[in-house]
């Protein structure tokens, strides 16, 4: 879960926040998510890859304002072949409320060719430890 403030330069002539930032805030998730997991983004281009966003959708359910404090939920439900789809909710913080929801698909690319690849087997590897651990935390949940 990343938590963002919304700014007073995020928002338009009506106060509410500007379209194109909620994608901002996607880009904020993705990349506290991949640090999570343990792929920083910076380690991933030192491995020699790009994540160039191929598609982005965003559901717009009501405006967020400024200086209001947003939760972006982050998730990636399978694993990456040569794509990787991301799911993303924004909340005000302390509601469950959505105010805006989307998605965005990433081609893997080898930095050096600008060509697409497969995912890396170390990308794979940080990504089936993530599931698992969270598999684990769902279970012990359940239990509980």
């Amino acid at each position: 879960m990343t938590t963002i403030r919304v700014r007073y330069a995020d928002t338009d002539q009506m106060k509410y926040v500007y379209y194109s930032k909620y994608v901002e805030y996607f880009e904020q998730g993705r990349l506290d998510l991949l640090r999570h997991v343990g792929l920083p983004y910076p380690e991933i281009e030192r491995m020699g890859y790009f994540l160039p966003v191929i598609e982005a959708y965003v559901k717009y359910r009501q405006p967020a304002r400024y200086d209001e404090l947003l939760e972006v939920k982050t998730v990636l439900r399978e694993m990456p072949a040569a794509r990787i789809h991301i799911e993303y909710g924004i909340s005000r913080s302390g509601d469950s409320v959505l105010i805006a929801e989307g998605h965005t698909v990433h081609s893997i690319v080898n930095a050096g060719t600008g060509k697409p690849v497969r995912a890396p087997q170390a990308f794979v590897e940080a990504l089936t430890a993530a599931f698992k651990k969270s598999k684990k935390a769902e279970q012990t949940l359940q239990e509980a």
